[in-house]
């Protein structure tokens, strides 16, 4: 009963994303929803990202400090933050804070828009609910999260510099230079793609719940739960198929 009810969802998820690529292509929505949740999704969270980004990169040299002082090897820690950011933490961090701010959001009001029959009266006056309500989130989504990815690059770097340089003394000459040898620009771009993929998943599976939800208010909050936690474990499962397929 359990798997029936997976390949259901999974089928339902595949299909509503179908659905919402014909829409976008067919019909693009207009440009002011998307800039409406653009700053929903992308401006609102930037501050959280910024600082989260910056204790991450912090956190990388103090975490490996030690070891790497053992072999006086202290100026490589500025690659290893760099690489470590670009290729993993900064996209998969990024994506499950989207998930946790962004993703219970659009499930939950999606989910009341549901309960409330908001979504059929949009039907009875011929408007498209994914036109006006998916294909937006899906576009808006996907142009914030890679720059909000760029924006914990950047911050985690900076705090890995100010850790590094300013309170374990590392040359910022070295740790500079070691950072741009070692760092490509793949890997930045491996990890932008990575962001794009958790994107897709993270609103098509909190729209597709929120749109499924049923049951009144209680029905709406299993709604965001759902969401949020099948988003968050599908991004750290495809973080691993994606690493394998793109480094």
């Amino acid at each position: 009963m359990g798997f029936t009810k997976f390949l259901e969802h999974v089928g339902g998820i595949t299909l509503l994303l179908i659905e919402t690529i014909i829409s976008i292509v067919k019909s693009p929505p207009k440009i002011k929803h998307i800039f409406k949740y653009m700053d929903d999704i992308g401006v609102g969270a930037a501050p959280l990202i910024a600082i989260t980004g910056f204790f991450t990169g912090g956190v990388l040299v103090v975490e490996t400090y030690p070891s790497f002082h053992k072999f006086n090897a202290e100026f490589l820690i500025g690659a290893l933050v760099s690489v470590s950011l670009a290729r993993e933490l900064s996209p998969v961090l990024v994506s499950l804070l989207i998930t946790a701010r962004s993703g219970s959001a659009i499930a939950a009001n999606i989910g009341t828009m549901r309960i409330t029959e908001q979504i059929d009266a949009l039907e009875v006056m011929a408007v498209d609910p994914i036109k006006y309500l998916i294909s937006p989130r899906l576009i808006a989504g996907l142009i914030m999260v890679p720059l909000l990815t760029l924006l914990s690059y950047t911050t985690g770097i900076l705090g890995g510099y100010f850790v590094g340089t300013v309170l374990y003394g590392i040359n910022p000459y070295l740790f500079v230079e070691k950072m741009k040898d070692f760092t490509e620009l793949y890997d930045i771009i491996g990890g932008l793609y990575k962001s794009a993929a958790f994107t897709v998943l993270i609103i098509m599976v909190s729209c597709y719940f929120g749109y499924i939800a049923k049951g009144g208010a209680e029905g709406v909050g299993r709604a965001t739960t759902t969401a949020v936690v099948v988003s968050s474990v599908l991004v750290l499962i495809f973080d691993y198929f994606l690493t394998e397929i793109i480094f």
